[in-house]
């Protein structure tokens, strides 16, 4: 049993807070699960908690609030240091201590696997000092394999492991298959276009395109 898993990105954008709430969506009829985004930058134009509630249907206690909120839409690193301040983990790694205490966790990085938070650490670190599988959000198009593979040995060289990985835009077959050959993990998903994304289009796709093989419920139970 895990307590929860780690959405990490190959990039800014690439599509971690959908992915987040349809795991959400996925998850919820295995084990009571809760979504957490530790660091938020530009809060003021971007809050990610708010998005996965509304996209997951989230009641108050499947969302954990609490964490760093920052104003500028920088990374963690710099827009703590506008501010005035500096990223600890130790009490990141606290919070989610508590809260994993009765709920898995879904976990949502800022950034990317290799984005600083602070003058010595980076998003991986704390990966690794919450031991969360990790699951790669990675988009479909052409420069994914290089981008994809490059997170993974990130998370390798660190110890991450890896749950898998969910691709983001058009299918893709060619980039799935290298990206399940040379990286040596499973696509739990390939999430399309949505023409409009609204809860309900959502709640379609993840019951029935994410995680068919079970692999991450299985993993919670």
């Amino acid at each position: 049993m895990v307590r929860g898993f780690f959405v990490t990105g190959t990039d800014t954008g690439v599509g971690k807070t959908v992915v987040s709430a349809a795991l959400m969506i996925r998850l919820r009829s295995a084990a009571p699960v809760r979504y957490w985004k530790p660091i938020q930058t530009g809060i003021e134009q971007d809050d990610d908690t708010a998005t996965v509630a509304w996209l997951a249907g989230c009641s108050a206690a499947e969302l954990l609030s609490s964490g760093v909120r920052l104003r500028h839409p920088v990374s963690p690193h710099l827009a703590a240091r506008l501010s005035g301040t500096v990223i600890d983990l130790p009490p990141l790694e606290d919070i989610f201590n508590e809260a994993a205490q009765s709920a898995r966790i879904v976990v949502e990085g800022a950034g990317g696997a290799l984005v600083p938070v602070n003058d010595l650490q980076l998003m991986v670190d704390l990966m690794a000092r919450l031991d969360l599988p990790a699951i790669v959000a990675t988009r479909s198009t052409l420069g994914t394999i290089n981008h994809t593979l490059l997170t993974i040995e990130a998370l390798h060289r660190r110890s991450v492991t890896i749950a898998g990985a969910v691709m983001v835009g058009p299918a893709n077959a060619d980039n799935r298959h290298a990206i399940e050959r040379y990286g040596g993990v499973r696509v739990l998903g390939e999430m399309p276009p949505f023409e409009a994304l609204t809860p309900d289009v959502l709640s379609a796709w993840a019951e029935t395109g994410l995680d068919r093989g079970r692999v991450l419920t299985e993993l919670l139970r």
